[in-house]
């Protein structure tokens, strides 16, 4: 009887941890040299899961855009003072993001066990913010296919042809920031 009940326990604990955070869960929280693997993985599942609308699965592509997602490569950014954001919830990395200080999304990434609970949009709001801080009144990204909505939804705008990133399309876009008063 007792395995039965441990086991319960472990499936319990298990389903319970599945469950998607609610926004006002996350915390947004600059990356450490702690949180290398775990920023990677998020990244890495974000690219693969999130984007195949993007890089179609050709293995050829996923290198590329992968390429410079690694623990190595982050921990290169936090060292060099230009570390990502992280959204977290329960101890549990749910997105990256990162804004360079010429007013560029860089990156902007919700792992798949955190989409659809406000990870990216917290994660863009709190990187504009920043932005706004450091006194700039527009910000620009280039978007994939994938995210170009969830731009759009967030006051983005398109503003020039398509290029060509990692082989893959993408669309400049800016916003004016709200600078307030």
């Amino acid at each position: 009887m007792q395995n039965k009940r441990g086991i319960s326990q472990v499936f319990s604990s298990l389903s319970t941890q599945s469950q998607r955070p609610s926004s006002e869960e996350l915390a947004l929280r600059p990356a450490t040299v702690f949180d290398v693997f775990e920023a990677s993985e998020v990244l890495l599942a974000s690219i693969t899961q999130l984007c195949q609308l993007d890089h179609r699965d050709d293995p050829h592509l996923l290198a590329q855009w992968c390429a410079n997602k690694t623990p190595e490569d982050i921990r290169g950014w936090i060292l060099a003072d230009e570390g990502p954001t992280l959204a977290v919830s329960q101890g549990k990395v749910l997105g990256v993001g990162l804004a360079t200080a010429q007013a560029k999304i860089s990156l902007l990434y919700a792992a798949p066990w955190g989409q659809g609970c406000g990870v990216g949009r917290a994660l863009l709001q709190h990187l504009e913010a920043g932005l706004v801080t450091q006194g700039h009144t527009e910000a620009h990204l280039t978007a994939t296919q994938s995210g170009l909505d969830f731009y759009l939804s967030q006051g983005w705008q398109r503003s020039g042809a398509a290029t060509n990133c990692f082989g893959l399309p993408g669309q400049p876009m800016c916003k004016r920031l709200q600078v307030p008063l």
